[in-house]
Order: C-alpha cells, then structure tokens, then sequence
C-alpha cells in the first residue's frame, strides 16, 4: 500500500467488505482515517432499498456502523447533481449513440478520483482510498506512477481504474491490492466489522431494477422506437424492441428464428436498424480506440506489444497497438477476438502493469 505523505487519508466507504476493510487497515496502520459515503442519487431514489445499491440507506447505515466500530470521523457527501451530468448522462447518450457505455470507468475517474478527491484535499488529506482489487506505486526509474493488477486475479479491477492520471494514481491508495477475497473476508471477520458478510454488489448499481432501455427512457424522456432487423445485406428478418435493447456480440433475446444462432453485428443508428448474422460476424481482427489514456509511458511514438483486455471479464489477449493520431491507436490482434463492442474500454498490459487504454471506436 502506497504511503502518502500526509497522514490523513480519506477512505471511501460504499458499506460493503471491501472498502470497510481498506478503512480498517488504513486505521491500524496508524493513518488519520476519515470515513466518507458519496450519495450518487437524487433523494428520492437513494431512499429506496435495492439489493445491488451501493448508496441507499442500508449502505449509508452499514458504513456509519463500521465507521463508528473504527472511531473515525464519518461523512454523507451529496454528489448526486455531479453523477447525473458525468456518469448517468453519459451512460445515457452512450447507449442513444448505439454505444455501450462503462460508466464504473467513468465513476472512478471523475467521482472517486475527482470530486471525492477534491474532497478530500478540502479535509486536509493527501490521498483516497477505495476497496478497489489493485495496487498503485511510484516507479522511481521512469518516474512514474504505476498501475498494477491486484494479486487477486479473479476481482481485479485496474481495468476500471485506466482513466486515472498521473497525479489521480499519486493520490490514489489500494489497501486490498495485496489481498485474495477469501482474506479479506476473514480479516473483516477477525476485525468484527459488521460488513464482513455482505453480498459483494453486482451490474450497474444506479439502474436499480430497470431493463437499460427503460431507464434510459425515465431519465431522458427520449422514445425508445422499435425497428427492422436485418442482416449483413439489408434483408429484413424481424423486428427489434429499441437500439439501447441490445448491444455488439448479443445472442439472446432477438426474437428470431433462424437455422443457425444469430448475433448482433452491427447497429445502425441513423436507421434504427439492428445487424445481426452468424458468429463469423463478430470475430475481428483488428480495432481503433481514441481518447487514451497512458500510464506507464507518457505517450505512445512506436508500435508495442501488449496483452489486451476489451472487456472486464475477457480475458487477455496478444496484439500490437500502433499509434494513428496524438488521442487514437489500431490495435490488431493475433487472433480474432468475439466483439470488441464501441464504448467499451480496451485496455493494454505488460504481464500486470497498465499501459494505458482508451474507448473503442470500432473494429474490423
């Protein structure tokens, strides 16, 4: 776990295991800890008891307790006006554009590691730290701050912490990247705090129960309108119930009978045409991602080789990334790969260090 200078942390606690253990051994470890929950959402739905809500009463109660259990000061900070314009707006454009959106990237980019620790330094502390399954370190020979894996490979999450710069990872600290789950849990057990048993949190916690298309047409008001499937020659094969229904790679769900399985492969928007055809369709070789992001370089100025993620739980994979412009790069791969989907993440490694990353735009 990285040392600050200060030694006022403020830890994040969501009132699940995870983050009330990283507040647990920031306090034994001698750190002037200070608890602090962000609510996300506008009162009238963070009031409401939802099983995967990481911000509801239940939650808010559950990280009090543990917080009081610890002596450590313990805050309820409002930052629903900022989640709505950065994280539930854009999730909602994302999937109107015939994207799909991560917005656990964008939360801890510009919630966590943004407002919270804008907060953070406002309390006179140095540093957040989170429950994330990831380590961040100074790496004294390029000068940079590192992101690395968490020695948990299963919960790894330094895929959602790939927007984080330089001065974010600084600040940035992970007291469980050292940690396998099953430890975690026993040490939250050993400490006797009250989260020790909590069902780790699942999907997009702000869509509470909805199908996406049906949030997205609450909040927005925008008309989800069904339209034609067709397949890769315009030939009509059915109906669709609304683009933000479905996203690239989708199997299920698409109401057609067929001799073969057929899968989403492309979205036309200004049609409001859903693609689909066989597996074939979604392999690809090759993709392009803009807006990146680098970690362990300042910039890319030659082809590498990488292992690539495009997706949280896919697998790594070989590929070279060769830069186009300043912000975009062609990453082809050594084998297709199943559905590199636009808006999705592709993030980029050496053995358990982040490169970098960026959006994927498209692929071929």
């Amino acid at each position: 776990m990285a040392r600050p200078k200060s030694k006022r942390i403020v830890a994040a606690m969501s009132g699940g295991v995870d983050s009330s253990l990283a507040a647990a051994l920031l306090k034994k470890e001698g750190y002037d800890t200070i608890g602090v929950t962000f609510r996300m959402w506008p009162k009238e739905e963070c009031g409401s008891s939802f099983g995967r809500s990481c911000c509801n009463l239940e939650a808010v109660t559950r990280a009090r307790a543990v917080a009081q259990g610890l002596g450590i000061p313990y805050y309820v900070v409002d930052f629903s006006e900022e989640f709505k314009r950065e994280v539930i707006d854009y999730f909602c454009e994302e999937y109107l554009k015939g994207n799909t959106p991560n917005p656990c990237v964008v939360c801890n980019e510009k919630i966590k590691f943004g407002h919270l620790l804008e907060k953070a330094v406002s309390l006179g502390a140095s540093a957040v730290a989170t429950g994330h399954y990831a380590n961040a370190n100074l790496d004294k020979k390029s000068g940079r701050y590192l992101l690395k894996e968490g020695k948990d490979k299963r919960k790894d999450q330094s895929y959602f912490l790939f927007r984080l710069s330089q001065e974010q990872l600084k600040r940035a600290v992970f007291p469980l990247g050292s940690l396998m789950k099953e430890k975690v849990r026993a040490l939250a057990k050993r400490m006797r705090l009250k989260t020790f048993n909590t069902v780790s949190s699942q999907d997009i916690c702000f869509v509470q129960d909805l199908k996406y298309a049906e949030y997205i047409k609450k909040k927005t008001g925008v008309e989800i309108k069904a339209g034609e499937t067709v397949d890769k020659d315009g030939k009509a094969l059915g109906r669709h119930k609304g683009i933000p229904f479905y996203t690239i790679g989708q199997r299920r769900g698409l109401g057609i009978a067929h001799k073969e399985p057929l899968y989403v492969t492309g979205i036309d928007i200004e049609k409001n045409r859903l693609i689909v055809g066989p597996r074939a369709g979604v392999m690809k070789k090759s993709l392009v991602a803009e807006r990146m992001n680098w970690i362990s370089i300042e910039c890319l100025d030659k082809p590498i080789k990488v292992m690539a993620r495009i997706r949280y739980n896919h697998k790594k994979v070989k590929a070279i990334v060769t830069k186009i412009t300043a912000d975009s790069v062609r990453v082809d791969f050594d084998e297709p790969q199943a559905a590199p989907t636009p808006g999705q993440a592709v993030v980029f490694y050496d053995k358990d260090i982040v490169i970098g990353g960026g959006w994927i735009k498209s692929a071929n």
